[in-house]
């Protein structure tokens, strides 16, 4: 058993490394360059992949190799192709990106390395859900809670540390060997079939009758593409719970997108500088989230899955409100203690890793065996597909408002959207 969380821990450690560099490096180097936070907001399109990666979820399900694993069959080659990636990055020097051949070329490196990210993570949400039991499902995602945030650590704050005395390309042929030393373990894993796992429909939330039409409509081969997406969708959409579930899916990144090109950029205007974001944000805010994702862990052994969404979104609403009240203090010129802003977004990360031990652990809940990845990266791509959207048009609307505007009337759609979350909690089963 150890060594299953190992497995996860080290996949998701290694798809953290990337994401953590899109996510929490890259707005604050933009931003240290002069970039407006419009432009910023406009590299949010770079995580296009992994709003859209539902459209290749299903062949990720359906076709494998079953003498290497199914998943693994994916995970493998994901990881060779991202080590190779992260190779070239390095060799692209950092000092020429003002330059649009330059430019161009880290766009699309990144881009590829999204897009091969986000096949990897549907392959190895695929491998989580069908070897989690139910009551290992929240030790599960709190492992993967906690790789990803080691990925982030490493990715974002890392890089930022280093960029003071380790060149452009040390540094990415480092995350290259760190990917590389995290695909060992699933190299060594040995997966069992795919075509023989058991499935035992009747547990799988109360929709047997449901699971059954939706397994015969996927067997009539004559069906129309769009009449299968429709099958598809039934599962979301038959009954009252899954129905007011996917709006909780729609709501619950609503305040991360909009705030993702807001407070990095916030901290550089603050007067922090890079290594300080780098140590003290990102590694300090990414060990925050270790604990978060144990402390989440831990308190759903003690409380039920919809009593925690809703007290874990309560906290993550209160941590928003510390970035407003830095923006007061922002607007009226007035010195913050650099200690103070460490520990408001260490909690604001806490609360957030907390937040998503919860959300996976009930996404894996509502994903059944037989199409594991397509149902997981179903409910993840909703999620991100809103937050990316907004997370590129939010930047457009805090260079209008401002900061203190703009996050003040986040902090007000966050209070608003507690409320699907409530109406789920109520019918939870």
């Amino acid at each position: 058993m150890p060594k299953m969380y190992l497995l996860l821990f080290s996949l998701y450690w290694a798809q953290g490394l990337p994401v953590g560099f899109m996510t929490h490096a890259l707005p604050v180097i933009l931003r240290s360059q002069g970039v407006s936070l419009s432009h910023i907001g406009g590299f949010g399109l770079l995580m296009a992949p992994w709003a859209m990666k539902v459209l290749w979820a299903p062949f990720v399900d359906k076709f494998g190799h079953s003498h290497w694993g199914h998943y693994r069959s994916w995970i493998l080659p994901t990881q060779f192709l991202t080590i190779f990636i992260l190779i070239i990055l390095s060799f692209l020097p950092i000092q020429s990106l003002n330059q649009p051949i330059y430019l161009l070329c880290f766009f699309i490196a990144l881009l590829c390395m999204n897009s091969v990210g986000a096949t990897q993570d549907i392959a190895t949400d695929g491998l989580a859900v069908t070897i989690l039991k139910a009551d290992q499902q929240h030790l599960g995602n709190m492992f993967q809670v906690i790789g990803s945030r080691l990925g982030f650590i490493v990715g974002g704050g890392a890089i930022l540390w280093a960029m003071d005395w380790l060149d452009w390309q040390n540094t990415f042929l480092i995350l290259a060997a760190i990917v590389a030393l995290n695909t060992i373990p699933i190299w060594r894993y040995k997966e069992s079939t795919y075509q023989n796992k058991e499935i035992d429909l009747d547990k799988e939330i109360g929709h047997k009758d449901a699971a059954i039409d939706h397994i015969r409509n996927i067997a009539q081969l004559e069906i129309s593409i769009v009449e299968k997406f429709k099958s598809y969708l039934n599962y979301f959409f038959e009954n009252k719970q899954m129905r007011i579930w996917f709006w909780v899916l729609c709501s619950i990144k609503i305040t991360d997108g909009l705030t993702g090109p807001i407070t990095k950029p916030l901290l550089v205007d603050l007067g922090l500088t890079l290594s300080q974001i780098g140590v003290y944000i990102t590694m300090l805010g990414a060990v925050a989230a270790l604990c978060g994702a144990g402390l989440a862990g831990f308190l759903l052994k003690k409380i039920k899955r919809n009593q925690a969404l809703l007290l874990f979104a309560i906290l993550k609403l209160i941590s928003l409100t510390g970035f407003a009240w830095l923006a007061v203090m922002h607007e009226q010129s007035l010195q913050v203690s650099a200690m103070l802003i460490y520990l408001i977004n260490a909690l604001e990360d806490m609360t957030s890793a907390m937040l998503l031990v919860i959300i996976l652990t009930l996404v894996m809940q509502y994903s059944r065996s037989i199409h594991a990845g397509t149902d997981f990266t179903f409910q993840v791509s909703i999620m991100a597909c809103v937050s990316g959207v907004l997370y590129t048009v939010s930047g457009v609307i805090g260079d209008y408002l401002g900061y203190l505007n703009f996050l003040s009337y986040i902090v007000i759609i966050g209070v608003i959207c507690l409320i699907p979350i409530y109406r789920w909690m109520i019918n939870f089963k």
